[in-house]
């Protein structure tokens, strides 16, 4: 069973920066392609960014391309999402997800609220 906590969340001015981190436990961390997703408020759950198990080939949203950044340390069993340039749209809860052969793992979420 894995276990999956973010955290880095907070309240930011436009045009800011913040860093989240998912920390993950109970499961090898580096046989899980990782991703963020986010939910706002009235809103499905959408996919933000996305990392392979090594952490060579990582994937984005078209909203978020070019200002976020997902990153991984395998050595820490965490994976991190470096977000700057922030906008009033990007408000919302922040969930770290691991990939399984036979389901996903979801943290709890973290949230984010960029003020304009």
């Amino acid at each position: 069973q894995v276990q999956l906590v973010e955290s880095g969340g907070g309240l930011v001015q436009a045009g800011g920066s913040l860093r989240l981190s998912c920390a993950a436990s109970g499961g090898t961390f580096s046989s899980y392609a990782m991703g963020w997703f986010r939910q706002a408020p009235g809103k499905e759950r959408e996919f933000v960014a996305a990392i392979s198990r090594s952490g060579g080939n990582t994937y984005y949203a078209d909203s978020v391309k070019g200002r976020f950044t997902i990153s991984r340390d395998n050595t820490k069993n965490t994976m991190y999402l470096q977000m700057n340039s922030l906008k009033p749209s990007d408000t919302a809860v922040y969930y770290c997800n691991a990939k399984a052969i036979l389901r996903d793992y979801w943290g709890q979420g973290t949230q984010v609220t960029v003020s304009s």
